[in-house]
């Protein structure tokens, strides 16, 4: 939220795609890290051609890595039994 997002825009994350609250770019970037997510799915040609009409290649890379990094987090942490430390609280 430091970086702008307002609370209403941040709990319609999950409606991302049909929410009025989220640019085309935001859409996209959001589609583009669910799919890098979800196992056993791909990004398919459409997808990626919708992100590179919003981002750079540089963009990319990097919105690649923060997704890619967030998975690898996830991954690790629930291996290792390690639980929320309540840095970030959600209601």
């Amino acid at each position: 939220m430091q970086a702008g997002a307002s609370a209403a825009k941040i709990a319609q994350v999950e409606r991302a795609a049909v929410s009025d609250l989220f640019s085309a770019g935001e859409k996209a970037a959001i589609a583009y890290a669910e799919a890098i997510t979800a196992t056993g799915q791909k990004v398919d040609d459409a997808l990626f051609a919708r992100v590179r009409e919003h981002f750079s290649e540089p963009e990319i890379v990097e919105l690649t890595a923060a997704a890619a990094l967030e998975n690898f987090r996830s991954k690790f942490n629930t291996a290792l039994g390690i639980e929320a430390q309540g840095f970030c609280v959600l209601r």
